[in-house]
């Protein structure tokens, strides 16, 4: 009591007095459902290979990616990305691997669904930066830009292997204009109306992917700012989620997330599909990074980070660390 009576008559500290408070009150929660674990399978290994800018994250072999996926069911995961990483020798201009009925990552979509059935959302990376030498989304021209449809008959008949081999849902990311419609078009030629589209409606070009490089022993030469959006710019993720709708995007993401949360909340606010975004690697490999440094509570940030996501509006999150959080949540 002060010399002013009762004042503040309105205290909102009285929601926040102690934990099981605190968690009544809470507005975001997060669900082992809400997860989305990115994979990466090697060709040609035999044990898992660490990879030195994502601590804690590996190329799996065929059986390692397998245990992976059955360990994520466990914990209640919805869904695994899955990115294949060829033999450098069999990486071409046209990224041949990727069309191959027995490329690697076709090997592990079945590898996996035969493991996890329909108990795990199985999702396939559909693009060609992993499958070509020059490390770009699709294929070059004769001046070496990439050719933005011939690129699209690429992606057509990816999808098609893609779902051959057992993808529920292909995630193609190259941003190539005009993909989602012609990949549609291509599921739907070979009575595949089942397979979702998970359309990277708005992936940056971000700084934030280079440990993903190493992860998928990346070929590029140069970069790729003339088909990912330039960073300074929200009004073109809203045109390119209109024209991924029209085209007939199941799901819509935004890529990264933690730069992007104005743009995530932008797009949530805009659709009536669900809204996936992507942790990163350059998010995670922050996160580690400090945490190994003791300048940071690890387990803290990295729920504080997903919850962030969460609340500026992603049903779901791609994060290399879903099973990890959804076995602690549980």
């Amino acid at each position: 009591m002060t010399k002013y009576g009762s004042f503040p008559g309105t205290r909102p500290r009285r929601l926040r007095t102690t934990p099981a408070m605190r968690r009544m009150v809470a507005e975001t929660r997060l669900h082992p459902a809400d997860f989305i674990l990115p994979a990466f399978i090697r060709e040609g290994v035999s044990e898992p290979v660490p990879i030195a800018a994502m601590p804690g994250v590996v190329q799996h072999t065929r059986d390692s990616l397998k245990k992976a996926a059955l360990e994520a069911v466990e914990a209640g995961v919805s869904g695994i990305m899955l990115f294949g990483v060829p033999e450098e020798s069999k990486k071409d201009a046209l990224g041949t691997p990727g069309t191959d009925p027995d490329g690697i990552l076709q090997v592990a979509l079945r590898d996996v669904r035969a493991e996890v059935g329909d108990e795990l959302l199985v999702m396939s990376d559909l693009c060609l930066d992993e499958t070509t030498d020059h490390g770009h989304c699709g294929v070059l021209d004769e001046q070496g830009r990439v050719d933005n449809d011939a690129t699209l008959e690429r992606y057509a008949e990816m999808a098609q292997v893609q779902a051959d081999a057992g993808a529920h849902v292909v995630g193609p990311s190259g941003m190539m204009d005009g993909q989602i419609g012609v990949i549609r078009d291509a599921l739907d030629q070979i009575g595949r109306e089942d397979v979702a589209i998970l359309a990277y409606t708005a992936k940056y070009s971000s700084a934030f992917y280079g440990p993903f490089r190493e992860a998928v022993a990346s070929s590029l030469k140069g970069d790729r700012k003339t088909y990912q959006q330039d960073p300074a710019n929200v009004r073109e993720s809203m045109r390119e989620l209109a024209l991924d709708l029209e085209e007939g995007a199941d799901l819509v993401m935004v890529k990264p997330a933690g730069p992007y949360l104005d743009v995530l909340a932008r797009v949530a606010d805009s659709v009536d599909v669900p809204v996936v975004a992507y942790q990163i690697s350059g998010e995670y490999s922050m996160i580690e990074a400090a945490a190994e440094k003791g300048w940071i509570d690890r387990d803290r940030a990295i729920l504080e980070t997903l919850t962030g996501i969460r609340r500026a509006g992603a049903q779901n999150v791609l994060t290399y660390w879903a099973t990890e959080v959804a076995v602690a949540l549980r």
